[in-house]
């Protein structure tokens, strides 16, 4: 049997999923729940074998290989594995590029310090 992890989700990674659905709430109740529950499900079944995921691409190609990654179409959820944890970093379109997004967060840090 494999041994479990505890799933936890940054701060971010909540403010990430409540504003996805909060967006297709306005448009489609019902898909927003259901997507939610697809969101929350893949993340706790990282639970076990949270090694399935893929190295993210982008940050890979950069030398960054302890973050990883499952998709949930179109939502591609980042984690990172520490010991017996799983943190889940964040939820993001995977419509949207990868590079823009963590710099826009990196200069949205900076400013609130």
């Amino acid at each position: 049997m494999a041994a479990k992890f505890r799933v936890l989700w940054a701060r971010v990674a909540e403010d990430d999923l409540v504003a996805i659905i909060r967006h297709i709430h306005a448009e489609n109740p019902p898909a927003a729940r259901d997507n939610l529950k697809k969101i929350e499900s893949r993340a706790a079944s990282l639970d076990r074998f949270p090694q399935r995921g893929r190295v993210v691409p982008e940050l890979k190609a950069q030398g960054i290989t302890q973050y990883r990654e499952i998709v949930v179409p179109p939502w591609r959820m980042i984690y990172r594995i520490m010991d017996a944890d799983v943190y889940v970093l964040a939820v993001l379109d995977s419509r949207q590029n990868l590079e823009d997004v963590l710099l826009h967060r990196l200069v949205r840090g900076k400013k609130s310090l």
